[in-house]
C-alpha cells in the first residue's frame, strides 16, 4: 500500500509538471512587407509648352539574367527647360500588369526616389511629401541647363533612413534603406 501511495503521489507530480510545462498561445507574427516587384519604370515628363519625353526602363524578366531595355522618346530635351515630372511604376510579371505605382503612393513614408546627374545636365525637385513632410519623388520637376549631355540615374528605395544627413535634400549616400529599383539614362539637351 505504501508503494502505491508513493507511485500515485509520483503519478499526480508528473502531471502537474507535464501541465506546468506546456507552452503558452504562439506570439503573433510581425507582419512581413514583401518588396515590390518593379519590372518598369517610366518618368513621364512634360514641359509647360507641350513637348514630353518619356523615360523608360523595362526587365522583362524581373531579377532574370536579361539586362533592362532602357530607352527615351518623345521630343527632345531642350536647353533651359522645366518639365514636370511623374513616376509610374509596373510588375508586368503579373498579368495583367499590376500597378505598383499606387502601392508607392500608399506606403509613400517607406520610400523615396533619388536622382543623382552628372555633368550638371539636368537638376531634380521634389513636387511631393509623405505624411511627415519628407520627400517622395512620385512627382517631381526636372530643370535642364545648357546644351550638354550626361546621366540621370532614378533609384527608389524602400525603407530609407528620410531624417539621415542630406536625404530630404535628395542625397542618397546616408539614406540606406533597400533599393526596389535603379536605372540610368543618357540625357542630351539640345
Amino acid at each position: 500500500m505504501k508503494n502505491l501511495k508513493y507511485l500515485l503521489i509520483a503519478v499526480i507530480i508528473t502531471l502537474v509538471a507535464v501541465n506546468c510545462s506546456k507552452p503558452g498561445p504562439e506570439p503573433t507574427p510581425e507582419p512581413v512587407h514583401e518588396e515590390e516587384v518593379i519590372t518598369t519604370l517610366m518618368a513621364r515628363l512634360t514641359s509647360v509648352s507641350g513637348s514630353r519625353i518619356d523615360l523608360i526602363t523595362k526587365d522583362a524578366d524581373g531579377d532574370g539574367p536579361n539586362k533592362p531595355v532602357i530607352t527615351i522618346s518623345g521630343d527632345s530635351f531642350t536647353a533651359s527647360t522645366t518639365y514636370n515630372g511623374y513616376m509610374t511604376l509596373l510588375n508586368e510579371l503579373e498579368n495583367p500588369a499590376e500597378d505598383i505605382t499606387e502601392e508607392i503612393e500608399e506606403e509613400k513614408d517607406e520610400h523615396q526616389f533619388f536622382f543623382t546627374v552628372t555633368n550638371e545636365v539636368v537638376s531634380v525637385a521634389y513636387a511631393d511629401m509623405d505624411s511627415n513632410q519628407q520627400p517622395v519623388g512620385l512627382s517631381f520637376t526636372l530643370t535642364t541647363t545648357t546644351a550638354k549631355t550626361g546621366k540621370l540615374t532614378i533609384t527608389l528605395r524602400h525603407e530609407p533612413n528620410k531624417s539621415a544627413t542630406g536625404v530630404a535634400g535628395g542625397d542618397i549616400t546616408n539614406a540606406g534603406g533597400e533599393t526596389d529599383i535603379e536605372t540610368t539614362f543618357d540625357i542630351t539637351v539640345e
